[in-house]
């Protein structure tokens, strides 16, 4: 499942895709039944039922949910002959709702279908459903302590206030060489032989025959690297770069980019050159504004299968920064 993979990043939508297949699930039960409400309607039809006549502020603090929305379905309930507004006799300027007698019928006869609910949802989700609502009823404590709007506000201006480093290579970051490479390259494409080789053993492969691995550091999180890899004297390769997609947005690559085209000109570099793919418009674009120039056709000999776009690093071509 695609949002799966978000994390946390799909939390609210995973959690309404779930809620949506309980919501359809229910109105399905309902209509085969015929029950004559919907399941939206249940936590206000439900309160009223419970705690009496209330006022539309009172029932949204009571089931959670914002005053526009418990108005909005307020409207639909008067409007289906199940709720009645009407002033309360102690301040003539709010309104309170009331259950019609459509209502309480109508909810009077649900005993066994609410019983057939409660069933049905443990037999389906079995032991995870308890484990469900008691996960639901931790996130509501801490949302009320905490609400998580102000945590990722919180969260975003400590990430914006962190200074980016580029570091060199260092024997403790062979293993984010790998994992941030194997991250697009599983996403994109997959990892080739020659991949795995490289991304397994760096200082074989790029450091003893002249190259050299820069890392781009966000506080103590690694979050980005690229490699300038020597295939000949005077001709260098710029390879291997890849940003964690958590942390795009901050200009790790382009930085990468810059400590590798400054190697490769403090080495005394003839001819820079890199291989990629046509699906990576965003890096290609970057490649392009440093001074990368589209060759008609692939370089010759290529060692990787993926790789329909070849550039050659030409500044002179570059265009010029506003």
């Amino acid at each position: 499942m695609y949002l799966a993979s978000l994390g946390k990043l799909a939390l609210g939508s995973r959690l309404k895709a779930l809620s949506d297949h309980f919501y359809g699930a229910a109105d399905e039960v309902y209509r085969t039944l015929g029950a004559p409400i919907e399941s939206r309607w249940l936590p206000v039809l439900r309160y009223l039922w419970d705690a009496g006549p209330n006022t539309v502020t009172d029932v949204a603090h009571a089931i959670g949910q914002t005053h526009s929305a418990v108005s909005q379905l307020t409207d639909k309930l008067v409007r289906a002959g199940m709720v009645r507004r009407r002033r309360d006799p102690a301040d003539g300027r709010r309104s309170v709702l009331t259950l019609t007698d459509k209502a309480h019928a109508a909810l009077a006869g649900l005993g066994p279908i609410w019983c057939a609910v409660q069933r049905g949802v443990s037999s389906s989700l079995e032991a995870h459903a308890a484990q469900l609502l008691d996960a639901i009823e931790a996130c509501e404590r801490s949302l009320q302590e905490r609400p998580v709007a102000a945590a990722i506000l919180a969260e975003h201006d400590a990430i914006k206030a962190t200074p980016l480093r580029i570091v060199p290579y260092a024997p403790a970051l062979r293993e984010h060489f790998y994992r941030l490479n194997a991250q697009w390259l599983e996403h994109h494409f997959r990892i080739e032989e020659i991949d795995r080789a490289v991304l397994s053993d760096p200082e074989r492969y790029i450091l003893q025959p002249g190259g050299a691995i820069f890392f781009a550091c966000l506080g103590e999180e690694v979050i980005g690297t690229c490699a300038l890899l020597q295939e000949s004297p005077g001709v260098f390769e710029l390879t291997k770069m890849g940003v964690d997609e958590t942390f795009r947005g901050l200009g790790a690559g382009k930085r990468l980019l810059e400590a590798c085209i400054a190697e490769f000109h403090h080495r005394g570099g003839q001819t820079l050159f890199l291989e990629s793919n046509s699906r990576l418009q965003t890096a290609l674009r970057m490649y392009e504004k440093a001074g990368f120039v589209m060759q008609p056709s692939v370089r010759p000999g290529s060692h990787y299968e993926r790789a329909d776009v070849y550039m050659i690093y030409r500044p002179e071509t570059s265009p010029r920064q506003p």
